[in-house]
């Protein structure tokens, strides 16, 4: 991406002010340019008969045309990186989810009025997320041929916890693992915990998704998987059977007290653009996990999680990452590799089994 080729977003809500909102903040970056804005579906259509975009922003609640079916017929006829645009109610945030599962890859939510710090950190998301999703693979092929670009990270986990000391946790008995995932991680993190045993060891999760929408997609995990899967409360137990995801705006931070392991949920600065931060989680592993952590990181845009995965291989834990041909956007797992700090590369399929005999 650059300002000579800049990446196409159309927009496509029934609100104008979402409309023009949303025009003002993605062209804040001179490496997005707005090639329409449309009311409808029928509305979007026409714009894409003149111009292709590269990604499209999509309202799921319409008249006419709902989002849903408009997202289907988009990935039957013509797949395009779409991200959804959602509001905070309860239905939104299940047309959002069920919205993923069809093959959207990121969900933002609709802009609002609020702090300066707040709408800047709004900014950076959309922005951050429209750029991702450009890059992102759709039924094999990617969308865009430049290479991803590492986004340039505003803080590092020093901002919430100082780096790990040099000897690593005595090993007990109970292994944790940790996971990072950014965008294609929803429907990724699905066919991971799908192929947990009941018995699986305890497992701590940052995906990096809007506040509110997080419950609702530990609540759709739960349903799906064998293991509880839940949104972490702090000082919630990492226990055996059981996955925590982080809350949406807020970091999540493994610790440890005698044998026992458990999380803190924290506020704080956005850590490498993100909050909650895959950087954060995985510093705190390799502070109070050590050897007893199995490592995984997943597809997502960025170096989010790359230096904290580094941490923790140097502290003994046993580190993953995903491979490019599974990963919706091959760049988080990229630069873990880049660093060194990767033990083993493989396929999404895989990685479950090998959590499993890592961890047993």
């Amino acid at each position: 991406m650059s300002r000579a080729n800049p990446v196409r977003v159309l927009v496509v809500d029934d609100s104008a002010f979402v409309r023009q909102a949303l025009k003002e903040i993605l062209e804040s970056d001179p490496e997005i340019m707005i090639s329409g804005l449309a009311g409808d579906p029928y509305a979007a259509v026409e714009r894409i008969k003149v111009q292709l975009p590269d990604v499209i922003v999509l309202d799921v609640e319409m008249p006419r045309m709902d989002g849903l079916t408009f997202l289907d017929r988009i990935m039957s006829q013509h797949p395009i990186p779409v991200v959804i645009c959602s509001t905070l109610t309860t239905t939104g945030s299940d047309v959002a989810l069920a919205a993923l599962a069809k093959g959207a890859v990121e969900i933002i939510t609709k802009p609002k009025l609020g702090t300066r710090e707040f709408f800047e950190e709004s900014r950076i998301r959309i922005c951050d997320v429209v750029k991702s999703a450009a890059h992102a693979r759709l039924g094999g092929s990617q969308a865009r041929s430049a290479a991803p670009k590492a986004v340039p990270p505003k803080l590092t986990a020093d901002a919430i916890l100082e780096r790990p000391n040099s000897s690593a946790m005595i090993q007990t008995t109970e292994r944790v693992v940790v996971v990072g995932a950014s965008t294609g991680g929803t429907e990724a993190l699905r066919e991971f915990l799908e192929v947990m045993p009941l018995d699986a060891p305890g497992i701590v999760i940052v995906q990096h998704m809007p506040a509110e929408f997080t419950a609702r997609f530990a609540e759709r995990l739960e349903k799906l998987c064998r293991i509880s899967v839940k949104e972490a409360a702090d000082q919630d137990s990492v226990i055996r059977g059981q996955a925590l995801i982080a809350p949406g705006n807020r970091h999540l931070l493994l610790k440890r007290s005698g044998a026992r392991y458990f999380v803190e949920v924290r506020d704080g600065p956005l850590v490498c653009r993100h909050r909650p931060s895959v950087d954060v989680l995985f510093r705190s592993a390799a502070r109070y996990g050590g050897r007893n952590v199995v490592g995984v990181i997943m597809t997502g845009m960025g170096d989010d999680g790359a230096k904290g995965m580094l941490e923790m291989h140097q502290a003994g834990a046993f580190t993953i990452a995903q491979d490019e041909a599974t990963s919706v956007v091959f760049g988080m797992p990229a630069e873990a590799i880049k660093l060194s700090a990767v033990d083993e590369v493989l396929p999404l399929g895989a990685i479950g089994g090998e959590v499993v005999r890592r961890g047993a």
